[in-house]
């Protein structure tokens, strides 16, 4: 069993050298090992070896040459297998790279977004502090930094580029790297250096101190975008605890020193406040914004429909499940994906292996639009600007329930999560992302499948729904495990 020692730094090249040394010499995933730097080998594997990079004849996907340049930087140890068994079986299965329901490429993905995340964190995160004489020609600074991935090497060329003109030096306990007289190069990595404080750290700390806003304190977000694993090596953390305490005190002192309106004044502003398309303070719980959306007249669907349709499920739900509008039924209910596509999401959601009763299931329009027809009531397709309008309540939902991921049902659904409801057909089965960031796996409606008059054809959407489905589900738990 050939051991594969691929070094330090440079790791990416020497990954690709190697797999195309063992690609052309045929050798299976399951008969390889892999090591970085002095990591240990298997046991029963034969001594490290140097692969030649041969050329292989297989062509490979740019897609997954770029995948594979940032999943090495991956802290996982089987990432170089799995990469390898990816690109074993890109010899025979064409299409792999779109299939967005195959387990071991969701995996790669979300190793994929992990390291992305973790180079922005540096990038956001990395805090220089001067070592050198000020007066020097060349000024001299460090940093230390604790990467969750070996992230530095891929990073420290922006840092190269943003702080050209000085020297420095950022150690992590992987690598150091160390920029000096415009060159970048790497050692070893070390335990956290003693850098002393400078005198710009008291500045800085009171710069932060002053545009903290207690009264838009929420912790959740503050700790999501700026983990607490990265406070012990931020000077303007020390200050955190502090004025998350005094938040409270602080906010009702600004409440009450705010300065009164005048009773006509105040009465029109009250009275423009309530008008319809004016933005509202989000509620922050799932029961208030409920009751909120009953009172919405943002557009004039709130006229003719019964009631609205709020969203229902966990307030920590994974899974948002995003449909288009309320049909006749759920109007009448005042529940979500009750009608027949609701029936219909719910069976093929089983089988596809989503728990409907852990999602939170909502609606990118809250109101039933609808033709009178005699006795019925015909569903009509929302226009953008009611969209728009209704947009103000899904975000709402959104950024009470942080889900991790959001499957989208549906032009209507596309267009208000990203903007765009063009080539559904063509965009189903992929991952875009709303303007926060949060990830949206694209599909179509139930209903979509409930109009095709061709039983074959409806057989055969249906069998690719569930494969959406199923492909969502996985790219889910790729994200939970991440």
């Amino acid at each position: 069993m050939p051991h594969i020692a691929l070094p330090r730094t440079e790791t990416d090249t020497a990954w690709r050298d190697a797999a195309r040394g063992l690609l052309a010499r045929g050798v299976p995933p399951e008969e390889v090992t892999w090591s970085r730097g002095d990591a240990a080998q298997d046991l029963f594997a034969t001594p490290p070896e140097a692969v030649a990079p041969a050329r292989s004849t297989i062509k490979v996907p740019r897609d997954f040459v770029d995948l594979a340049r940032t999943v090495v930087w991956h802290s996982d140890p089987e990432r170089f297998a799995r990469l390898y068994a990816v690109l074993w079986r890109l010899r025979h299965e064409k299409g792999l790279m779109e299939d967005r329901g195959d387990a071991g490429l969701a995996k790669l993905r979300a190793m994929e977004k992990a390291v992305r995340r973790d180079r922005h964190k540096m990038t956001a995160f990395v805090r220089f502090r001067e070592i050198g004489a000020p007066d020097a020609a060349r000024r001299r600074f460090a940093a230390w930094f604790e990467p969750t991935h070996h992230t530095l090497e891929p990073t420290a060329p922006f840092f190269a580029r943003r702080f050209a003109d000085m020297d420095w030096m950022i150690a992590t306990p992987d690598l150091t790297a160390i920029f000096e007289g415009g060159q970048l190069g790497f050692a070893e990595g070390q335990p956290k250096p003693d850098i002393p404080e400078d005198a710009t750290e008291e500045l800085w700390g009171t710069y932060f101190r002053n545009i903290f806003n207690p009264a838009r304190l929420k912790i959740g977000a503050m700790t999501s975008e700026m983990p607490k694993k990265y406070w012990k090596n931020l000077p303007e953390a020390r200050h955190i605890p502090e004025m998350i305490a005094g938040a409270e005190p602080r906010a009702r002192a600004m409440q009450d020193a705010a300065p009164t309106l005048p009773p006509l004044r105040a009465a029109k502003i009250t009275e423009r406040l309530a008008a319809p398309g004016v933005p509202r303070p989000m509620a922050d719980d799932l029961d208030q914004l409920k009751a909120e959306e009953n009172a919405c007249t943002r557009c004039p669907l709130y006229e003719t429909a019964t009631q609205a349709v709020p969203g229902i499920g966990p307030r920590d739900a994974d899974l948002m499940v995003v449909g288009e509008q309320p049909g006749d039924q759920e109007d009448l209910a005042g529940r979500p994906f009750v009608g027949p596509a609701g029936q219909m999401f719910n069976r093929i959601a089983k089988e596809a292996g989503i728990d409907r009763a852990q999602a939170f299931v909502t609606n990118a329009v809250k109101h039933f639009k609808f033709t009178p027809r005699g006795k019925r009531r015909i569903h009509q397709n929302p226009n953008a600007g009611e969209i728009k309008a209704c947009r103000f309540w899904l975000t709402s939902e959104i950024e009470l329930i942080r889900p991790r991921l959001i499957l989208s049902m549906g032009g209507t659904a596309a267009e208000s999560l990203t903007g765009s409801r063009k080539g559904i057909l063509a965009r189903r089965g992929s991952i875009e992302a709303t303007e926060d960031g949060v990830p949206v796996f694209l599909t179509v409606h139930p209903s979509y499948l409930l109009r095709l008059p061709d039983p074959a054809l409806r057989e055969a959407e249906t069998d690719k729904f569930r494969a959406d489905l199923r492909a969502a589900q996985a790219h889910l738990e790729a994200l939970r495990t991440a």
